[in-house]
């Protein structure tokens, strides 16, 4: 209790030296200079790591920043979605939104062993995953930020809070608004965060309710334009496909732009949780138009809901622990 006291004093301290740049959240303090004394060039590492990634495959980006929102969304930004499953613990790999579809493991992986190397049992994986989801933004047009820095890495997952937490390309707005009022998100984070999808694809099992039967009555959804929908029907049939890739943005796919809230706007939003930010409530209907007309604003905006997503539940402090490996909790 005592050393908890104390290490939370020390927490404090440090933040009022770096005021305003310290964060606090209900898990504690963070800030961005957390590490500048214990691994100093860990931003450089990070930031290396993830350009030769998305230089290798420009896809990467978008799953890095995925992976980050997965995160966060369960049991907050504690890394939970990187462990693999063991006798004690269901890994968040195999939960819906995540079975065949998250990826960008390996990249963390590769993050993880040149940090360990630089600095060993330092640098936590959720900082890491704040970090690689912050330089896959502006390696791909958007702006920097500067990220809250000091999480720990939880000690479990949770596969029923990845099932249920994550908002889904199928539910309806109130959900997803509910589930980001859950985490303390407004509705302007919601649409900016949405915006995310400007980059990055999609699966056709992800959408295709929308081109054959929307609300169960065998009619495709009508805020989708017909002859978009026409063209994704191509390689998105009936039954069958189901793993087949299509571009969130099919206008800028590779650039971190407002293209994505334009799109919505033509009624060529891909997934019916992006087309009802336009068609389903007014006051996310004005955001919408407010980003399209302005990309400035967007992604400035984008950044601050990106900086306050990422300080949901952090584990500190004596909470939780610092990964050797990010894929398993320390045995010791």
């Amino acid at each position: 209790m005592a050393q908890s006291i104390t290490i939370n004093f020390v927490l404090l301290l440090s933040c009022l030296a770096f005021a305003p740049l310290c964060f606090s959240s209900p898990g504690g303090y963070l800030y961005p200079q957390f590490y500048d004394h214990s691994c100093p060039k860990v931003e450089h590492i990070v930031k290396s790591v993830v350009a030769k990634a998305v230089a290798r495959e420009a896809r990467m980006a978008a799953s890095l920043l995925r992976l980050h929102f997965h995160d966060c969304f369960v049991k907050g930004c504690d890394a939970s979605i990187l462990l693999d499953s063991t006798s004690s613990i269901i890994s968040e790999k195999n939960s819906v939104p995540n079975k065949n579809s998250a990826r960008g493991f390996d990249v963390i992986d590769e993050i993880k062993a040149a940090l360990e190397k630089e600095c060993p049992y330092t640098v936590s994986c959720a900082d890491i995953l704040a970090l690689a989801a912050r330089d896959s933004t502006v390696l791909t047009g958007g702006l920097s930020w500067e990220v809250p820095l000091g999480r720990k890495d939880a000690l479990g997952a949770s596969l029923s809070g990845s099932n249920y937490n994550i908002p889904a390309p199928n539910n309806t707005f109130q959900t997803i608004f509910t589930k980001f009022k859950l985490k303390g998100l407004d509705l302007v984070d919601l649409v900016a965060l949405s915006g995310s999808h400007t980059i990055g694809f999609s699966r056709c099992t992800s959408f295709r309710q929308r081109l054959y039967n929307q609300t169960g009555n065998g009619l495709p959804d009508y805020t989708l334009d017909q002859s978009f929908a026409a063209q994704m029907k191509t390689r998105c049939p009936k039954s069958g496909g189901d793993q087949n890739l299509f571009l969130l943005d099919y206008v800028s796919p590779l650039k971190f732009d407002n293209h994505y809230f334009k799109n919505l706007l033509a009624y060529k939003g891909l997934l019916s949780s992006d087309q009802i930010l336009l068609t389903k409530n007014a006051d996310s209907a004005e955001l919408v138009k407010k980003y399209a007309a302005n990309n400035e604003e967007f992604l400035e905006q984008f950044a601050k809901s990106m900086v306050k997503m990422s300080l949901i539940s952090p584990l500190t402090g004596s909470k939780g622990q610092i990964r050797k490996s990010c894929r398993k909790i320390n045995s010791y």
